[in-house]
């Protein structure tokens, strides 16, 4: 599989509480898709979510947060992890 890293632009309103319940759902479907989302970070003050995730490709990705709680992200990227 593939690590890529998601961004939302969530705007006004985004909060920590709210990105965690949304990880859990995706956590709780991702099985189905072949996909294992990692980590998440948060700006709250800029209204962003980064998500790492380790999928097949970028769509199976997606599939799992719209079927989750339906905020998909705006733009994906495939990274490679450093040391």
């Amino acid at each position: 599989m593939t690590l890529y890293m998601d961004v939302h632009n969530v705007g006004d309103g985004v909060t920590v509480d709210g990105v965690a319940k949304a990880h859990a759902a995706d956590l709780a479907i991702q099985d189905q898709h072949g996909v294992n989302y990692l980590k998440y970070w948060v700006d709250e003050a800029n209204g962003k979510i980064f998500c790492l995730v380790d999928a097949p490709d970028p769509e199976a990705a997606n599939t799992v947060h719209r079927e989750a709680h339906g905020l998909v992200a705006d733009e994906i990227y495939e990274v490679k992890e450093g040391a």
